[in-house]
């Protein structure tokens, strides 16, 4: 039951994170308020990093930036050593 409902939330988590890092590229382009970058690396931080991964390559968002091409495979990183140890 509980193990239903996180896989449950890694999927929302992932899936959000997606699509904030697309929203921010959205923004960029059109010269709008951005996403502040700690919201996204927040996000990343909660598990969502995979989404977060999957978002900056492919909207080309972000992956010029040190803290976002080390600390999100970092922690995408550490969330799998978690899961295993999880699961």
């Amino acid at each position: 039951m509980y193990l239903d409902a996180f896989y449950l939330y890694l999927l929302i988590i992932n899936i959000v994170t997606f699509t904030l890092y697309g929203e921010d590229k959205r923004r960029a382009r059109d010269g709008q308020w951005r996403i502040p970058e700690k919201v996204l690396l927040m996000f990343s931080a909660v598990f969502g990093s995979l989404g977060a991964l999957l978002g900056m390559y492919y909207f080309h968002h972000k992956t010029r930036k040190a803290r976002f091409y080390i600390t999100v495979p970092v922690l995408l990183f550490i969330h799998l050593y978690l899961l295993t140890r999880i699961i």
